[in-house]
């Protein structure tokens, strides 16, 4: 018997292209109306070209291994920053669309109306790109204190530094990268946690480009360790990402727990995406629950399993809180804790909104971040 195919997919790409060409239309008249262009030979020129940036991103990820390095590298680029722009535009543009017919209500020409309307909503847009890049490439450091009633040998306070989805590639690279050392080194972490999503897709660059060399300059008493994140596994590299990892002393854990300093546990569990995964349940079996637990899963999505595992401290991130304003309400219908600090239980849960970017190098109401978690052993 034949497996029906879900017609989500397609209506989804009919959503799409629906809005592209709604965005395209308006752009379209706007330049026509600036540039004084119009006629069919405008028309046949003004589509291809829209469709090329404006579907960039989605070409540069399909043909990367077709493509020459640098025609790929600029149809992301422009790809990515239009995916912030398409989404900004979709939201004012109806808004536009109701202010242009009530300036010909009153009797505003049309010409006038277009110009001065699609001026307002070109200015907006560059305002809401400029601050979006600022708040990518400006991080901060958010502090938090936890306290445990387990003790952890003769360790009193535990410093741990958190960056989550660096996505280093193409579009982050080593100058976001030198931001990301410098600032955990002048915190004096005793432990680095990288929970997942270090790799943007392909491997490629991570290891031309020598960004694990870069990662390594960070100092921790008790050294750098790192999960796998769904982008590690999107970019088919993890047999030459984890190795390459490993020989630079920032091992990637996969499914397993080591004993720290003989004083606590830190777990390391595969990202969602593999589903050969282990459950937390498989992963703490054995570990002295005398002891604290600290688990890194890139995904928030088992946090309530997490909690009834035992766990004392989890680290995720994945969500970027939505990255760009409004996705946050979307975020916070996934996950019970698409970004912040929750306690469940006795569990004490962390999601990060990320170091990195996926798309483009733009936040909307979430900042590029770094967690600095002070851990408090032997607590009543």
């Amino acid at each position: 018997m034949k497996r029906r195919m879900s017609a989500r997919p397609y209506v989804m790409l009919l959503i799409l292209f629906g809005l592209q060409g709604y965005v395209g239309w308006h752009l379209k008249l706007y330049l026509g109306e600036w540039l004084g262009f119009g006629g069919n030979v405008y028309a046949a020129l003004y589509w291809p070209i829209y469709a090329v940036g404006a579907f960039g991103y989605l070409i540069a990820r399909l043909l990367r291994r077709r493509l020459p390095v640098w025609v790929g590298l600029g149809l992301k680029r422009v790809g990515s920053y239009w995916l912030a722009v398409f989404e900004y535009a979709v939201l004012l543009l109806p808004f536009a669309d109701l202010a242009a017919w009530l300036l010909r209500s009153q009797s505003v020409p049309p010409a006038d109306a277009i110009m001065s309307v699609g001026t307002s909503v070109i200015v907006i847009l560059l305002v809401i790109m400029l601050r979006g890049s600022w708040n990518a490439w400006s991080p901060i450091v958010r502090k938090h204190e936890v306290e445990l009633s387990k003790t952890a040998g003769e360790w009193k306070e535990l410093h741990i530094a958190v960056a989550s989805d660096l996505h280093l590639g193409t579009t982050v690279g080593k100058r976001h990268l030198a931001r990301l050392v410098r600032r955990v080194n002048e915190l004096q972490p005793d432990l680095v946690l990288l929970p997942g999503d270090v790799l943007d897709d392909d491997v490629e660059p991570f290891i031309r480009r020598q960004y694990g060399h870069q990662l390594a300059q960070m100092q921790a008493t008790l050294g750098v360790y790192a999960v796998l994140g769904n982008h590690e596994y999107y970019g088919g590299g993890i047999e030459t990402y984890v190795p390459a990892m490993s020989e630079l002393q920032m091992p990637v854990l996969l499914d397993e727990a080591l004993l720290l300093g003989d004083s606590f546990y830190l777990i390391g569990r595969k990202d969602k995406t593999d589903r050969s995964r282990a459950s937390v349940a498989e992963l703490t079996a054995g570990l002295d629950s005398g002891k604290p637990w600290i688990l890194m899963d890139h995904q928030p999505s088992a946090l309530r399993e997490i909690a009834d595992s035992g766990v004392d401290l989890s680290l995720s991130g994945h969500t970027h809180r939505g990255q760009m304003a409004p996705n946050h309400w979307i975020t916070r219908r996934i996950f019970e804790l698409d970004w912040g600090y929750k306690q469940i239980g006795r569990l004490h849960a962390f999601v990060s909104s990320g170091f990195g970017t996926w798309g483009p190098p733009i936040r909307i109401g979430s900042r590029s971040e770094i967690l600095s978690i002070t851990v408090r052993f032997g607590c009543h």
